[in-house]
C-alpha cells in the first residue's frame, strides 16, 4: 500500500511538471502582446472552471471547499500569487531553459531556510551542494549581460516562494484536500488580477521596454487565434496545480521532488522546437550545477531522514 501511494505521488509529480511545462510554454508565447494580470486572470477562470468541474463529480463534492484554516489558505495565495508573478516577469525576458533552470534552486533553498528558520545542522557535503547550487545561479544570472540580471534574479526569488508554498502544502495537507489547496489559489488569482485589472488595466503604468512592461501593458479583448494559448494555459494550470498539490500533500517531498526535474528537458524541448533556443555553454554549466545540487541534496535529505527513522526504529525495539 505505501508503495503504491508513493508510485502515484511520483507520477503526479512527474506529471504534473510536464503539464506546468505547457503553462510556461503558453504564456512566454502570450507574454508579447497581452498584460500579465488579464493572462493570469482568463487562465484562473478558465482553471477555476476545470476545478469546480472536478470537484462537482468528485464523492464529496462542494463541501471540501469549506475550510478551518483560511488564513493560511491567504498566506499560501499571497506567496503563490508573488511567485507567479516574479516568475513569468523574468521568464519574459529570459529563455525559456534559463528560467526553468534558475527556478529549479528550491530544494537549495529549502535546506537554506531549514538552517535558518528551523535550525537544522546540515553536514558539509549538503553545505558544498548548497554552495554548488549558488554557484549555478551566479553563472545563470550572466553578470553584466543587461536584463539578464535583473529578470533571473526575480525567477531566483519566485524560486524561494515557491519552495516556501510547497512546504506550506504539506502543513496544509493534513487537513485539506488538493481540490480545495488548489480552489483557494485560484480563487486568489481571480480576485487579484481583477483588483489590478481595475487598477491599472488601463496601461498608464506601462513602460516601454522596461522589465515590468509584461506586467503594466493595457487589457485588450483577445482575438479568436489567441484563445487555444489560453485555454492551453488555464487546462494546464488547472490540472498541474491538482497534480503536484496531490503529490506534496500525500507523499513525502524528499521523495517526489527529484521527478519534479522532468521539466527541465521540456523546457529545453519547447525552447528548441517553439522558440528555436538553445542554452549556450554558459547555460549548460548554469543547469547543470543546480539540477546536480538540487537533486544531491533532495537524494541526501532523504538518506538521512531514513537513517534517523531506522535509529529511532531500532531504539525503540531495544527498550
Amino acid at each position: 500500500m505505501a508503495r503504491s501511494k508513493a508510485l502515484t505521488g511520483i507520477l503526479f509529480a512527474a506529471g504534473g511538471s510536464l503539464v506546468f511545462s505547457l503553462n510556461d510554454l503558453s504564456i512566454k508565447l502570450l507574454s508579447d502582446s497581452y498584460a500579465l494580470h488579464q493572462i493570469i486572470m482568463i487562465r484562473a477562470l478558465i482553471a477555476m472552471s476545470f476545478v469546480l468541474a472536478v470537484i462537482g463529480f468528485s464523492k464529496k463534492g462542494f463541501r471540501q471547499i469549506a475550510t478551518g484554516r483560511p488564513v493560511m489558505h491567504l498566506v499560501r495565495v499571497g506567496i503563490i500569487m508573488v511567485s507567479n508573478v516574479t516568475f513569468f516577469v523574468g521568464l519574459a525576458n529570459m529563455p525559456l531553459a534559463d528560467a526553468v533552470a534558475v527556478a529549479y534552486v528550491s530544494p537549495i533553498i529549502i535546506t537554506l531556510q531549514s538552517i535558518l528558520f528551523l535550525g537544522e545542522k546540515v553536514g558539509p557535503r549538503r553545505w558544498a551542494a548548497v554552495i554548488v547550487g549558488m554557484l549555478g545561479v551566479i553563472v545563470m544570472l550572466r553578470p553584466g549581460a543587461g536584463v539578464i540580471q535583473p529578470a533571473a534574479l526575480l525567477v531566483l526569488f519566485s524560486a524561494v516562494l515557491y519552495a516556501s508554498g510547497n512546504l506550506l502544502a504539506r502543513h496544509l495537507g493534513t487537513t485539506e484536500s488538493a481540490m480545495t489547496l488548489t480552489f483557494y489559489v485560484q480563487a486568489g488569482f481571480i480576485v487579484v488580477s481583477l483588483i489590478m485589472g481595475l487598477v491599472v488595466g488601463d496601461g498608464h503604468l506601462r513602460a516601454e521596454g522596461s522589465l515590468w512592461e509584461f506586467l503594466f501593458r493595457p487589457w485588450y479583448w483577445p482575438p479568436v487565434s489567441d484563445w487555444p494559448l489560453f485555454l492551453l494555459t488555464g487546462l494546464a494550470v488547472g490540472l498541474g496545480a491538482l497534480m503536484v498539490t496531490q503529490a506534496y500533500r500525500t507523499v513525502e517531498a524528499g521523495l517526489i521532488a527529484p521527478f519534479e526535474y522532468v521539466g527541465m528537458p521540456a523546457a529545453i524541448f519547447w525552447g528548441l522546437m517553439v522558440f528555436g533556443t538553445f542554452p549556450d555553454s554558459t547555460g549548460w554549466v548554469g543547469i547543470a550545477l543546480i539540477c546536480g545540487s538540487g537533486l544531491y541534496v533532495i537524494w541526501r535529505e532523504t538518506v538521512t531522514k531514513r537513517a534517523v527513522e531506522e535509529r529511532a526504529t531500532e531504539w525503540e525495539a531495544g527498550l
